[in-house]
């Protein structure tokens, strides 16, 4: 790491006494921008909001992404790798032709860290888009009753099951980065308790199912960053009110039918400005800390 991080939010100015009675001018330090890369998925990459970056085009990533909203917060040098269906195994191996493993955006002179991941690895996308209802019950069937047949809740089995492989992530982050911080941030706050059917198309019990999952995912990240001495950021919080059952102007995390340009079940331009903020907060305190 070029500079310490506690430092690399600020300028110094250093005077140093020649002799008793001469004092040579003071001189200005100027501090290196933190070098700031961001891993993850769609929830990182924002896809479809505008404007995209064209830099790689089958990441369907925005440049008002939260790493984006984040870097400028801080003054940071980005390098966002985050690509939309990305799962761990594409950390370490090409997600699409041209395109790098994520983790090879990951030096010893990164400094700070994102990543949101899991969504995909744990079937939980898939899960949600499974539990549309265009008709009120009892006209079809509930996902909440389908995936815990038998008394055992799939997804969260399947979360539960995933969560070393984030560990040996986050053990890679700090080989490859050892003096960097680096925050892990949550997965979002959907859909509200008891939902808003018909506004989003998926039945009381079902939104309580999905949300149940969600933060099952995100607590999971959380006690795996704590046991890695990493940063989580919280991001459900961020979304009460915010949620996608809210009035378009409101919302952060778009429904299944987006009211703004954005991808369903992912975050907006407004919810990517808030978590950017969240996680820029989120540095600046571990900074303060250490």
């Amino acid at each position: 790491m070029k500079l310490g991080l506690h430092h690399a939010l600020t300028s110094a100015v250093a005077a140093t006494a020649l002799a008793a009675t001469v004092t040579a001018p003071a001189a200005a330090v100027t501090t290196e921008p933190l070098d700031y890369v961001a891993l993850g998925d769609s929830f990182a990459a924002a896809p479809l909001v505008l404007p995209a970056d064209s830099s790689n085009p089958l990441c369907l990533r925005s440049l008002a992404d939260y790493p984006h909203r984040a870097a400028e917060a801080m003054g940071a040098r980005l390098t966002d790798v985050s690509c939309s269906a990305a799962t761990v195994e594409h950390l370490s191996t090409s997600q699409h032709p041209g395109t790098k493993p994520q983790f090879d955006a990951v030096t010893e002179d990164t400094d700070v860290v994102s990543i949101t991941i899991g969504g995909n690895d744990t079937g939980l996308v898939a899960a949600a888009l499974g539990c549309v209802n265009l008709l009120p019950k009892p006209v079809g069937t509930s996902c909440a009753a389908r995936n815990t047949k038998g008394g055992v809740d799939i997804v969260k089995a399947g979360i539960d099951a995933w969560v070393p492989e984030f560990s040996v992530v986050l053990h890679r982050i700090r080989q490859r980065a050892p003096h960097a911080e680096v925050f892990v941030v949550g997965y979002g706050n959907y859909i509200r308790p008891g939902g808003c059917f018909p506004t989003q198309p998926i039945w009381d019990v079902d939104a309580d199912y999905v949300q149940g999952a969600v933060d099952h995912l995100s607590a999971a990240l959380r006690a795996t960053a704590r046991q890695h001495d990493v940063t989580f950021v919280d991001t459900y919080s961020l979304g009460v009110g915010h949620d996608s059952c809210a009035a378009p102007a409101d919302r952060y995390t778009e429904g299944l039918v987006p009211t703004h340009t954005a991808t369903p079940l992912h975050p907006n331009a407004g919810g990517s400005k808030a978590i950017g903020r969240a996680l820029a907060d989120a540095v600046r305190t571990r900074t303060n800390a250490g």
